[in-house]
């Protein structure tokens, strides 16, 4: 999907409901990380709106391929078309990771996973929005929850592993169908509480946050320096049998 395409369908009734949906619990875990430098990678703009208290800085970084938009609409611009792959960041320099619509949708989840590693500082953390491969909303496409590649915990878990991240935790939205009738939507908060309590694993979005891991590592043993002045001192010994000099 284009960027065309995901602003209509968070204009629309279906995407309102969305949008409260998976902000209901995005929000209680990254309104906990006031004064963070953050970046969203995808199209993660209303959720940094709804879900970020107080940031000292961040960023909304767009796909090459859906193409990108000024946000916010006035101030300062902090939009920019990105390839995931090769973010224009240095090392270690975000706090937060926020990415919808965004693993989903590329060629190459291991390198972009990678590459959000690189630019995150040591226990940084990572919260990505991702479209349940057992979910309802996988297999529909009038959202962009049914474009693109859907992925199962599993699979998050080993994606996640390979990448250098550990899982802090697990949470689960859009239990409701993505349908665009006024019935439905009405009952979406109802349907959202109920489904969460009985059937956890049919949710429409997976919710991982993660923690970026830094190994040390090891330098070998190291030699024991022994001071000069202490050094023992070993006079020549000539082997048996060597030649000397009458």
């Amino acid at each position: 999907m284009d960027i065309v395409d995901l602003r209509e369908f968070y204009g629309s009734r279906l995407g309102l409901a969305t949008r409260r949906s998976l902000a209901g619990r995005l929000k209680p875990r990254l309104a906990a990380l006031p004064g963070a430098r953050v970046m969203g990678l995808g199209y993660a703009m209303p959720y940094l709106s709804d879900c970020i208290v107080k940031p000292e800085a961040q960023l909304a970084f767009m796909m090459a391929r859906q193409g990108v938009f000024r946000w916010p609409e006035s101030g300062a611009v902090q939009s920019a078309l990105v390839d995931e792959c090769d973010l224009p960041l240095l090392e270690s320099v975000v706090d937060v990771a926020l990415v919808v619509h965004g693993l989903e949708l590329t060629d190459a989840p291991q390198e972009m996973l990678r590459e959000i590693w690189r630019v995150l500082a040591p226990q940084g953390r990572l919260f990505m929005v991702v479209p349940n491969r057992r979910g309802v909303w996988a297999r529909f496409d009038t959202s962009p929850f049914g474009h693109g590649q859907p992925f199962s915990k599993p699979q998050l878990s080993a994606l996640l592993k390979e990448s250098q991240f550990s899982v802090v935790s697990w949470s689960y939205a859009l239990y409701f169908p993505p349908s665009t009738s006024a019935a439905v939507l009405s009952a979406a908060p109802a349907i959202e509480g109920l489904g969460s309590r009985l059937m956890p694993a049919l949710s429409g979005a997976i919710i991982v946050e993660a923690a970026k891991q830094v190994y040390a590592v090891a330098q070998g043993k190291r030699l024991r320096r022994i001071p000069a002045r202490t050094r023992p001192t070993l006079a020549p010994v000539p082997a048996k049998g060597a030649w000397r000099h009458p």
